[in-house]
């Protein structure tokens, strides 16, 4: 589980500040083109119930904030994900394995500052998350217009 605010991503599971990078984690690609988060912790569950605590526990570690509009303002991207792996024995001692990944993402919601009645440090993460937000907007523009034809780039 991690976040993106003010442009660092962060692991929202890693409590202690001593065991986080102050430039935040880095993302990567692998040379099979699978984009990952270096650094990202990973934790084994094996029930709905374990993996509720883990997203508890990661949610109480976001960024928030107050504003005019929201007393508890989230003040990043929020990404969760969960690795499914089922592994099924055949009665021939065959062993077979199917892999799932689902990403669960919360965007936080684009900023008026005459609204929220931002500044300093507030008004500062509101036009972050305005930029990452017409970021996202313009990649997924390109690529529908790529996937109907109309793309250039």
């Amino acid at each position: 589980m991690l976040e993106i605010y003010n442009e660092k991503v962060q692991d929202l599971l890693i409590v202690d500040p001593k065991l986080k990078p102050t430039g935040g984690l880095k993302v990567r690609e692998s040379p099979s083109g699978a984009v990952y988060v270096q650094g990202l912790s990973k934790y084994p569950v094996d029930c709905y119930e374990m993996i509720e605590r883990k997203m508890d526990e990661g949610y109480n570690n976001r960024s928030i904030g107050a504003t005019l509009m929201n007393q508890t303002s989230s003040r990043a991207h929020t990404i969760i994900t969960i690795e499914f792996k089922q592994v099924h024995i055949e009665e021939d001692g065959r062993r077979t394995e199917k892999f799932s990944v689902i990403n669960l993402v919360d965007l936080a919601g684009s900023e008026k500052s005459g609204q929220t009645g931002a500044t300093g440090d507030r008004l500062k993460e509101g036009c972050a998350i305005n930029q990452s937000l017409t970021t996202l907007g313009t990649c997924i523009s390109v690529l529908a217009d790529k996937a109907m034809g109309k793309a250039k780039k």
